[in-house]
């Protein structure tokens, strides 16, 4: 289980159901499970369960298929990365930076 950082005033963007409306834009599909959360699979992610946590931070879960050939992997790191951009509100870089720098203030 990992939590990403949600850009400031992004939050909007992705409140109630237009969380599962990412999901299922890249994934191409979603489910509705328990607490709020959403579930999807796609290529290399035999499920994924993405929750907000509060309205800073977004949770998610992923459970992996590593029998899966090299076009498949690739693809489904792209649409993850994607996906986590689009939620969040921040690229790879943007993520990397805040938590190299809770990592430096000890916050992690």
């Amino acid at each position: 289980m990992q939590d990403y950082e949600i850009k400031r005033g992004h939050y909007a963007n992705i409140e109630g159901e237009k969380l599962g409306s990412i999901i299922e834009e890249v994934f191409g599909n979603k489910a509705k499970a328990d607490g709020g959360a959403f579930e999807a699979s796609f290529g290399a992610i035999a499920k994924i369960t993405v929750s907000l946590k509060d309205k800073k931070t977004i949770t998610v879960d992923t459970v992996m298929n590593s029998k899966v050939d090299a076009n498949t992997a690739a693809d489904t790191v792209r649409r993850y990365n994607v996906f986590l951009e689009k939620a969040t509100g921040m690229t790879s870089k943007e993520r990397v930076k805040r938590v190299q720098k809770k990592a430096k203030e000890g916050k992690l």
